[in-house]
């Protein structure tokens, strides 16, 4: 496998633009970012995780994160670049669809 390449330039700033615009926020020291989900209770928090979880595997990308009741709060970079890639922004499309947000269709 392939290891994926760092977004930069127009596609780095459209993808952090899409990603604001679905409530993500970016850490620019991390090169990271992060969301928090808020879900009616736990059974809505760790079904949403499950989902997810097979998302990510799917991908092969993993998130960073933590769960208490009903809240989730993930970070996305990808480990292997020590940044943000099209992996990312994959999974938080995934991410936020499956939380039920409206998540604009891929350029």
């Amino acid at each position: 496998m392939t290891r994926p390449a760092l977004l930069d330039g127009e596609a780095r700033d459209r993808a952090l633009s899409e990603l604001a615009a679905m409530g993500w926020t970016h850490d620019p020291v991390r090169d990271a970012v992060s969301r928090h989900f808020r879900f009616r209770d736990f059974s809505d928090a760790f079904g949403w995780m499950t989902r997810v979880a097979l998302e990510a595997e799917k991908l092969d990308h993993h998130p960073e994160w933590f769960n208490v009741w009903n809240r989730v709060d993930a970070v996305l970079t990808t480990h292997d670049v020590a940044g943000l890639t099209d992996l990312d922004l994959k999974l938080a499309r995934a991410m936020t669809r499956l939380a039920g947000q409206v998540v604009p269709p891929a350029p």
